[in-house]
């Protein structure tokens, strides 16, 4: 009955016109303005702007010509050894002296360089093939360093000539002295093996280490040189650290390859 009441109540007064009109609150079309506004400078940053990104990768500071193994041509037991570790030699330079069963032997330097690791002792009992140093390829000493930053097979293609790079250098505190400034100079062509990668450093730990996750490809990065700081090369700081920095170094670079557009992202 209470129901009914109610319906016939409605029927005499349909219109309501004594009941006040709710409108929409301001705050509402405040909030879809902004909404709209950011939409739309979203939409003219995605085709409009541009997003650079960097491509992590370990590597090495060397010399442009690498290092070779030497090994030792003949059979017998080192009686002496003509140099030490730092020492740079000629082509052809005495390196180790081993008595054979021939007399005593010469074991030579191949290329001229920089003796890098001596494997041999004196005293010690060598056959041939044996490795008993490792010499760094320099041909002037006044070579510049480079960096050999390998990266993995799958990103090679996207790192291009030119592109600025980024080098933590292993025995220079970052947060000190800064990073090390470089540009890719050459970027290989095929991935490279970690035999390949040995027989470039003249290291297999080095060569394992830099194949450990699959084939990379090798990245040559040359040095922004200069003549304000002590090491001779651009830092991101001022001065760079007060000392010089020497090859055989461990790196990690930081390579900044080329810009994209965030709408490329979304595009198949």
């Amino acid at each position: 009955m209470q129901f009914r009441q109610k319906a016939l109540s409605k029927l005499q007064s349909p219109e309501e016109l004594d009941v006040p009109v709710r409108f929409a609150r301001p705050q509402g079309g405040l909030v879809l303005t902004v909404t709209v506004l950011v939409m739309a400078a979203a939409c003219f940053w995605a085709v409009t702007g541009s997003v650079s990104s960097k491509l992590n990768a370990p590597g090495i500071l060397t010399h442009a010509e690498g290092s070779y193994v030497l090994q030792s041509p003949v059979s017998g037991q080192v009686t002496a050894v003509r140099a030490k570790e730092g020492d740079r030699l000629p082509q052809g330079a005495p390196l180790l002296d081993v008595r054979t069963k021939r007399g005593v032997q010469a074991v030579r330097t191949v290329a001229a360089g920089r003796v890098t690791s001596m494997v041999a002792k004196i005293g010690a009992v060598v056959t041939t093939g044996a490795d008993v140093a490792t010499v760094e390829r320099i041909d002037d000493p006044d070579d510049p360093l480079v960096a050999m930053v390998y990266v993995s097979g799958g990103s090679g293609s996207t790192v291009p000539v030119g592109a600025r790079v980024d080098l933590t250098v292993q025995s220079v505190p970052a947060q000190q002295f800064g990073v090390l400034r470089g540009r890719v100079k050459a970027v290989g062509r095929v991935p490279q093996t970690r035999q390949q990668i040995t027989g470039f450093l003249g290291d297999s730990q080095l060569g394992e280490q830099f194949s450990a996750q699959g084939k990379p490809v090798a990245v040559l990065v040359q040095l922004d040189r200069s003549s304000g700081t002590t090491s001779g090369y651009t830092w991101s700081s001022k001065s760079g650290p007060p000392y010089a920095i020497d090859s055989t170094t461990l790196v990690s670079g930081a390579i900044h390859v080329a810009a994209q557009r965030p709408v490329d992202w979304l595009l198949p």
